[in-house]
């Protein structure tokens, strides 16, 4: 009778209720686990590449640094051998199933001692044949020990292209991320540069105001003061898109020279409003890369656990070959020359030092092992889903406040202004909305960013796009 085991149900159920019935629903989960275990998938995935959640953003240029991260990245090479791998591993224990025929060929010359000879006459006798044959082996699979490996290495290759689009999906959040950061530090440069030029002017007037004798010494210098400070902010800014410049060639795979034409344009952060609806189901989670890893990884365990148990039974194997052997080449194909042998064989051990039920119970506590690390993968993935969307709905609420600031941040500069101008009101005013136009617009960009930051983190979470 087929099995399953469905963890993520008992997991959620072990969520919504009170500690005591937690407790119990866990050690039910344990309580379940059967002496033989059929793994049946729960999840058809698709691959990372076909939830293309970047084009969301609606920027060629990110769809084609992606695309050439996942050309190049060394990483994800490296996983993919792995994939090979394990195809060679699970093909090789396919061959099990057939079995092993040699070839022989050869020449025999042998004397015999005289004085050993059972006739007693102290002759020596010497031998000399050609041979010529087929011999093969086979261990038939009655109890389906060989089947039981093949699922397990099947479910370690499952496991590996798993594995393979979780790094797929987290190379393509790091690059998003990078690409964003690069950007903010570009809007941050910008916005500096405009606040300069506005400085510019507002020096200049203040300067017209103190020759006619219409202020003091005073408001050039904080005017001045307000200038050099923005100013100073433009270095560190411009190491911070340098930073964030390499950081993004690391992981496309290349040199920062390599990219940067591509990048030329890019200035403006992408709309964070227009990416994601808000609602996820959260059986969506069931489709991460690393929960299906966990999944397989799990199989190959249980499959492993059978392959122990199956070593208590007996073995049934058959041996044989078929050749001819003849004195002279001539003979060697005559009726009387052909031989033949067939040696089927049952073995049984009955005792070995407990080393097989030792093995039992390490392929027991692997499968458990596995079990835990299945839910603490779906609660991760719970818990990471949950933070990045609840993040997200933040960050887009604290856009929208921080743009009322801008707003008025952007009015007060200029009635401070025009009062300045009409000498209704000291420079301080104007120096103290200049300085707060500049930390708010700059909020204002760093709220967008990380809105954008947590809707990467939310499309790695569910592996894609929420539908």
């Amino acid at each position: 009778m087929k099995t399953r085991i469905l963890f993520a149900a008992i997991f959620s159920m072990a969520l919504s209720l009170p500690a005591p019935a937690a407790d119990k629903a866990i050690a039910q989960l344990y309580d379940s686990v059967p002496a033989s275990w059929q793994y049946e998938p729960q999840v058809v995935s698709s691959a990372a590449a076909d939830n293309a959640w970047w084009e969301g953003f609606d920027d060629p240029v990110l769809t084609a640094l992606i695309k050439r991260g996942e050309e190049n990245s060394l990483d994800l090479r490296v996983v993919g051998r792995r994939i090979e791998m394990a195809r060679q591993n699970w093909l090789a224990a396919q061959s099990a199933w057939y079995p092993s025929i040699g070839l022989s060929a050869g020449w025999l010359r042998s004397r015999s001692s005289g004085d050993t000879s059972p006739v007693g006459d102290g002759r020596a006798s010497t031998v000399s044949y050609f041979s010529l044959g087929l011999n093969f082996s086979w261990e038939i699979d009655v109890f389906g020990k060989t089947l039981a490996q093949v699922k397990g290495e099947k479910a370690t290759l499952n496991a590996a292209k798993a594995a393979y689009d979780a790094s797929m999906i987290s190379l393509n959040a790091n690059i998003a991320t990078a690409y964003v950061n690069l950007l903010m530090a570009r809007e941050e440069i910008n916005v500096a540069e405009q606040q300069i030029a506005s400085q510019e002017k507002i020096r200049a007037i203040t300067e017209a105001r103190h020759e006619c004798g219409l202020a003091s010494k005073l408001d050039v210098a904080q005017a001045l003061t307000v200038l050099y400070t923005t100013q100073a902010t433009l270095p560190t800014l411009k190491a911070r898109e340098t930073a964030a410049l390499n950081s993004l060639a690391l992981l496309v795979g290349c040199y920062p020279d390599e990219i940067k034409p591509m990048l030329e344009g890019s200035v403006k952060l992408p709309n964070p409003f227009r990416l994601v609806n808000m609602g996820v189901p959260m059986d969506m989670v069931r489709r991460r890369p690393d929960i299906l890893e966990a999944e397989y990884t799990l199989a190959a365990d249980a499959a492993a656990l059978g392959v122990a148990k199956k070593e208590f039974l007996p073995t049934l194997s058959l041996t044989g070959s078929i050749g001819t052997e003849a004195r002279r080449l001539d003979k060697l194909f005559t009726n009387p020359s052909f031989t033949y042998s067939v040696a089927p064989q049952l073995s049984w051990t009955l005792f070995e030092g407990l080393s097989r039920k030792r093995h039992v119970a390490l392929a027991r506590e692997r499968m458990m092992a596995s079990i835990d690390q299945y839910n603490l993968t779906v609660m991760t993935a719970v818990i990471e889903t949950s933070t990045a969307l609840t993040n997200y709905e933040y960050a887009l609420k604290e856009i929208g406040l921080v743009q009322k600031v801008c707003d008025e941040s952007r009015e007060s500069f200029d009635l401070a202004l025009d009062r300045y101008k009409r000498g209704l009101s000291a420079f301080s005013d104007v120096m103290t909305a200049q300085v707060s136009m500049l930390d708010n617009q700059n909020s204002l960009i760093s709220s967008k960013a990380a809105a954008l930051t947590d809707v990467i983190r939310l499309y790695a979470a569910v592996a894609g796009p929420p539908q």
